[in-house]
């Protein structure tokens, strides 16, 4: 006899990508980071299961959203929704001002290799380039932990998210580059 697969809800997972800034009342942010230089200015939030990046250049504007379910987001704004399964490559150039790419990649894991991850990774995100909240599912009992690393550059930043999921041992991870201008990603 088989057993069922239980939802984890990892349908319910999405990213959004807006052509605004995303209010910061809609999430509860648990670590924030700005950045200024002369080129683009960059802010980006870790919530439970999810993150919120805005990168601003020459009047335009590009917000990556991930969230683990439809949370009451606003509708204006939204260039695309990508959802968050398996794994995946987008690439757009927004403005004409703005290039972004993005991979998202999930994978459930076994409870071991879920914690022996888990782990690793909180050892990681204790590095000053990365924001991290802590929490616990309160179904199975694991610990949910988001990480948030960020590296800046003269004309880019590159983004890493790493959410792990206690509901169904789930990681999910994206890898985004937000380049002001629009020549080729390198």
């Amino acid at each position: 006899m088989t057993t069922p697969q239980r939802d984890t809800g990892l349908q319910s997972y999405q990213m959004l990508l807006y052509r605004t800034p995303v209010h910061p009342e809609f999430f509860k942010i648990g670590g924030r980071h700005h950045v200024q230089l002369a080129n683009y200015e960059f802010e980006a939030w870790v919530h439970p299961g999810g993150h919120t990046v805005r990168f601003e250049y020459d009047g335009a504007t590009v917000t990556e959203v991930v969230v683990p379910e439809a949370m009451e987001l606003p509708d204006r704004g939204v260039l695309t929704t990508i959802p968050c399964v398996g794994e995946k490559d987008f690439e757009e150039v927004y403005s004409e001002r703005i290039s972004f790419v993005t991979s998202i990649q999930t994978e459930t894991l076994s409870e071991h290799l879920y914690m022996g991850s888990y782990r690793e990774m909180l050892e990681h995100g204790g590095s000053e380039d990365c924001l991290v909240v802590r929490g616990e599912d309160p179904t199975t009992g694991l610990p949910d932990l988001s990480v948030l690393e960020l590296q800046r550059y003269a004309d880019q930043i590159h983004v890493q998210s790493y959410h792990f999921i206690g509901d169904g041992a789930m990681v999910l991870r994206t890898q985004s580059i937000l380049q002001a201008g629009t020549h080729p990603m390198e």
